[in-house]
C-alpha cells in the first residue's frame, strides 16, 4: 500500500493482548525490524479473538496480512478458527507462532480433512482426536535445535538445514496424527530431535505458515528472522 511516498504494510495481530506475554512485546518490534529490512512501514492491530466470532471478512479483509499469536488459549477458540480459516480461504499471507500453529493445524483438520472432533487437549483433557497434545517435556523459554525439511518453504526463507529457536509451549502437534498431512497441500515442514513437529506450510497459498517456536523473539536481541520478514514481504506483496 503506498500513502503518498510511504509503503505501508498491514498486519492484523490475531490474538488476546497480555501486555506481560514475551511474545506480545517481540512481535511489534519483529514487524518494525522486518520492515527494515525490506523497505516498508509495517502497521499492525491488535485483535482479540472474539472479535471473530461473528465472522472474519469484514475485519480482515483490510488487512495485508494476518499474524496469530502466542498465548492460547484465546478467549475464544472458535473466533480464532474462524480468522484463520478465512486467511487461509482467501490467500491472505498468513503467520502462526506457538498457539497460532497450533491452531492452524486445528483449523485444517476440521474444516479442510473433515475431523470435526479434531481438538486441544489443552482445552478438552478427554478428546476424541487429541491433536494438540502435552509435551512430553514442556519448553519454557527453552532453545532448540530444528531440522526443516527438503524442498519446504520455511527452508528457503531461513536458508539452512537445521536452525536453533526458543519455545514457551506445553502441547504441540500430537506426532501420532502426523500422517494426517501425508499428501495433503498442508505439509509438516520442521521436526526436533526427537521427531516431533515443530513447523507446518500450506504449499498451495501465497504465504501460510505455522511454527511452534518464536521466531518474534529475535527481535529481543534487536535481530531480524528471515521468516518475519519473508512474511512481511509477501503481505506487502499481496
Amino acid at each position: 500500500m503506498k500513502r503518498g511516498m510511504i509503503m505501508t504494510v498491514r498486519i492484523a495481530l490475531v490474538g488476546d493482548f497480555k501486555p506481560a506475554a514475551i511474545a506480545h512485546q517481540a512481535i511489534p518490534k519483529a514487524l518494525q525490524i522486518a520492515g527494515t529490512e525490506i523497505g516498508v512501514v509495517a502497521e499492525w492491530d491488535w485483535i482479540a479473538t472474539p472479535r471473530f466470532d461473528a465472522g472474519a471478512g469484514d475485519i480482515l479483509s483490510g488487512y495485508d496480512g494476518m499474524w496469530c499469536v502466542p498465548a492460547s488459549p484465546y478467549d475464544s477458540f472458535d473466533g480464532a478458527l474462524a480468522a484463520i480459516r478465512f486467511a487461509r480461504e482467501n490467500d491472505i499471507p498468513f503467520l502462526g507462532t506457538c498457539g497460532g500453529y497450533q491452531h492452524a493445524v486445528l483449523e485444517y483438520a476440521r474444516n479442510v480433512l473433515g475431523l470435526s472432533n479434531a481438538a486441544n487437549a489443552e482445552i478438552e483433557p478427554d478428546a476424541e482426536v487429541p491433536l494438540i497434545a502435552p509435551l512430553s517435556c514442556a519448553l519454557i523459554d527453552q532453545d532448540g535445535g530444528i531440522e526443516l525439511a527438503g524442498g519446504s518453504l520455511i527452508r528457503g526463507y531461513c536458508g539452512s538445514e537445521t536452525i536453533t529457536e526458543t519455545y514457551r509451549c506445553s502441547y504441540g502437534f500430537n506426532r501420532d496424527y502426523a500422517g494426517l498431512l501425508d499428501g495433503r497441500p498442508m505439509q509438516i515442514s520442521a521436526w526436533d530431535a526427537d521427531g516431533d513437529p515443530r513447523a507446518v506450510e500450506l504449499r498451495n497459498h501465497r504465504f501460510f505458515i505455522g511454527t511452534a517456536f518464536q521466531p518474534e523473539r529475535s527481535a529481543l536481541r534487536g535481530e531480524a528472522h528471515p521468516l518475519i520478514t519473508a512474511f512481511v514481504k509477501a503481505a506487502f506483496e499481496k
